[in-house]
This record gives structure tokens, C-alpha cells and sequence, in this order.
């Protein structure tokens, strides 16, 4: 399965965040598309209205379980897609920015 390390994704990477509702709300990576992995079948237009044409889509989580699951259904799809290592535990370990819905410093839960 593609994988990508937090350390490696540039600022303005496409990220999706596959995490439940009360998860993304507690603290999220600034411009990623939240869409549920319980929710993301049914809401996979909205991953293709918003994703690059011509770049990766990174998949993020908790630890790495819910997204290498979205991963390697989009990579199915024909999507270039990868899973965030480590998920939002490692993007937070690396010091990247954490906020909450209003923009606030927020958590990994």
C-alpha cells in the first residue's frame, strides 16, 4: 500500500481525514477535507469534487488503521492516494499544527 510519512507532506498537500465527527472536532490538520470513513462511500463525490487532479490525495487517521483501509479502496478506484503513516498521533508528534472548528489549538483524540 503507498504510504507517506508526516515529515514528507509539504504545506498544501491534499490531506483526508477519515476520522469520526467528534475526533475532527476535538483537533484536525488546517485544510483537510473531513469526510467520516463510516460516511465515505456515500460521500465520495465530494472527494472528487475537491481532490487535485493531478496529485495525491494523503489519507490520514487516528493511528493509520481507518485510513490505509480508505488508501487502498481509492487506490482501487484508480485514485493516486496514500496513507499517512502514524496518522494524526504522528502528524501531531511532528510538531505540525493541530486546531479545532474555530481555528483554535486543538488535540488528537
Amino acid at each position: 500500500m503507498p504510504t507517506v510519512q508526516v515529515t514528507d507532506l509539504a504545506d498544501g498537500d491534499f490531506l483526508l481525514d477519515v476520522r469520526e465527527d467528534d475526533e475532527w472536532r476535538a483537533g484536525h490538520a488546517a485544510g483537510a477535507l473531513h469526510i467520516p470513513m463510516s460516511e465515505f462511500v456515500a460521500r465520495y463525490g465530494e472527494l472528487t469534487e475537491a481532490a487535485p487532479q493531478d496529485g495525491q490525495v494523503n489519507v490520514i487517521c487516528r493511528s493509520g488503521g481507518r485510513s490505509a483501509q480508505v488508501t487502498m479502496y481509492l487506490v482501487q478506484q484508480g485514485v493516486d492516494a496514500a496513507n499517512v503513516d502514524g496518522g494524526m498521533g504522528a502528524w501531531a508528534a511532528a510538531g505540525r499544527p493541530v486546531v479545532d472548528d474555530e481555528g483554535k489549538p486543538g488535540q488528537v483524540v
